[in-house]
């Protein structure tokens, strides 16, 4: 047909090909990759998800923004979140048996004597020789654990590909077909799950979902909402003299100190669209061998940390608190008292935004932290002994070796939740109604961490936000709260932006229960799979048999 011309063609064509790739931004070259059940995520959810599916014999596969496995597991959050552990069964119970086996180990301690280390886990023994586990660790042995998971179940990961959010997702009569990458990588499947932080996937599938709190009428509930006047933990300025808020202490009219809204906070129990506060969960230590000084971040000042100056000034000193011990003389530092680690009021854009507007944020999240221990170990109006203590401390040199020893995730404590088939609230965690079809079980204080920092009536400053409020035992988790509508899409699961209201997933959001779910979603993605059958067809009992069969617990004894 083309003769003679047939090379010119050829050339003619390729350019134009080119030209359009430099225009759109497409990439024409596209690598489609199938299998039985696609997982997006990296999170703990995402490769326990994924073991389970291996293991009953399917095709999966993991597509990860994340170029480490394991979500905050695996990056800084080694003090665990457990809540009553006898409910925590299955895959997630293997990993922390996994976690015990490594620090029985004496060659793990290479740093510190296991009988120096103490073995104080939140609420329980560290490392708990009745049941074999192991509930607090350091960064790096949690991702090579899931690594070792991953290569033992022979799963396929492909690492740092991101979704196309915006016209990736391609769906037929309720159904997802496909999501391509930004790389353009196009993955089809016959099950989806999405076991991102964030949801996604979930979103980009047209799923409904709801990003901030909820007001307490829509559920019936009572600690949705604003909560003015809850002060249950130690993170609020009731417990210390009255600050002021303004530049000129008592001066309305010579502004506000940064970090503090100048917005009321809304009336108690009413909704608003704002996310409770993130932060890195930070892996320091004192140990000189293996510590690397916190220096002054690009951009710093000083006068971010005024609110700090003042508080010290009143006579607060609890600045180490949560500097929580994990093995080898590191910590698990956590966000602590009035102003901390926890960047109140600048993440409200981030479970929506763009990539580069979360990375945007993410980065003014590093240098905020950053700046805050700067600022605590060299600033003049800091105490003495305080500045001291902070110049001691140092990241780990041995932790996130690829990412300047600093976590490579930002901690998502909220972002999109899904309103599913059935949605979680506070009424389930506190035993007030029956939940259905139980696919495993919570037990951890609703705990939502600060929301907003305003100005209250009396012209001082206060946190509002920070709930706890614990479950009177361990509460069933409903099958429904992990899969979507039928009508808005039919062979997607969502194990870890949950359908539930936002002081419901105050519980249900720690790292044992992401991997319980992740676990069940993995159950419920293989049957359809075997069965040729959507998720919400699949008979309860079926699954519930299945769940049992893997070591799920789906009941607390009365």
């Amino acid at each position: 047909m083309f003769g003679k011309n047939k090379k010119a063609t050829f050339y003619l064509h390729s350019i134009f090909g080119l030209i359009a790739i430099f225009i759109t931004g497409i990439n024409y070259s596209q690598e489609n990759i199938k299998s039985d059940v696609i997982i997006y995520g990296g999170t703990s959810s995402a490769v326990i998800a994924a073991v389970q599916i291996a293991r009953m014999n399917q095709r999966v596969i993991i597509v990860s923004p994340d170029k480490h496995l394991g979500g905050m597991s695996s990056s800084g959050l080694g003090y665990t979140d457990t809540g009553n552990k006898s409910v925590i069964g299955g895959l997630a119970k293997e990993f922390y048996h996994r976690i015990y086996l490594h620090y029985k180990n004496p060659a793990s301690w290479n740093w510190q004597r296991k009988e120096d280390f103490g073995n104080a886990g939140q609420g329980t023994a560290a490392m708990d020789d009745s049941t074999q586990t192991m509930w607090v660790f350091e960064p790096h042995v949690a991702e090579n654990i899931f690594n070792e998971l991953i290569e033992e179940n022979n799963i396929t990961v492909y690492k740092n590909e991101w979704l196309n959010r915006k016209t990736g997702v391609k769906k037929l009569n309720g159904k997802i077909l496909s999501f391509t990458t930004l790389s353009g990588k196009k993955f089809e499947g016959k099950i989806f799950i999405d076991a991102t932080y964030e949801g996604d996937l979930m979103a980009a599938a047209g799923v409904s979902y709801y990003v901030g709190r909820e007001p307490n009428k829509m559920y019936g509930e009572t600690w949705n909402g604003v909560q003015t006047g809850v002060f249950q933990h130690g993170h609020h300025f009731n417990d210390i003299p009255p600050v002021s808020p303004y530049k000129i202490p008592g001066d309305s009219t010579s502004g506000i100190l940064p970090r503090i809204s100048p917005l009321p906070p809304g009336k108690k129990g009413d909704g608003d669209k704002k996310v409770q506060a993130y932060c890195f969960r930070l892996c320091l230590t004192k140990n000189k061998n293996n510590s690397k000084p916190i220096t002054k971040p690009e951009g710093y000042d000083p006068y971010q940390y005024e609110l700090l100056a003042r508080i010290y000034n009143v006579g607060w000193r609890e600045t180490f608190a949560m500097f929580i011990p994990i093995p080898n003389l590191k910590t698990d530092v956590n966000n602590h008292g009035p102003f901390s680690f926890d960047n109140i009021g600048m993440n409200y854009d981030y479970p929506e935004a763009s990539y580069e507007k979360r990375n945007e944020i993410i980065k003014e999240h590093r240098l905020y932290q950053q700046g805050l221990i700067y600022f605590t170990a060299t600033d003049p109006r800091v105490p003495a002994d305080i500045r001291s203590e902070m110049k001691k401390w140092g990241l780990a040199k041995d932790e996130f070796v690829d990412n300047g020893n600093w976590p490579y995730l930002l901690y998502v404590r909220e972002a999109r939740r899904m309103i599913g088939k059935y949605v979680m609230t506070d009424r389930d965690i506190l035993g007030k109604r029956e939940t259905p079809n139980s696919i495993g079980m919570g037990s951890y204080t609703m705990d939502s961490h600060n929301v907003q920092r305003y100005i209250t009536k009396k012209k001082t400053v206060q946190n509002e936000g920070d709930v706890g409020v614990h479950p009177p035992h361990p509460y069933k988790i409903a099958l429904g709260s992990i899969l979507p509508k039928e009508s808005e899409c039919e062979n997607l699961i969502v194990p870890v932006a949950v359908s539930s209201s936002h002081i419901a997933f105050g519980s249900i959001r720690m790292e044992p229960v992401f991997m319980v779910l992740g676990q069940s979603a993995g159950v419920v993605a293989a049957l359809s799979v075997k069965y040729k059958t959507p998720a919400y067809r699949l008979p309860y009992s079926l699954i519930k048999s299945e769940l049992l069969k893997s070591g799920q617990i789906l009941e607390f004894p009365e």
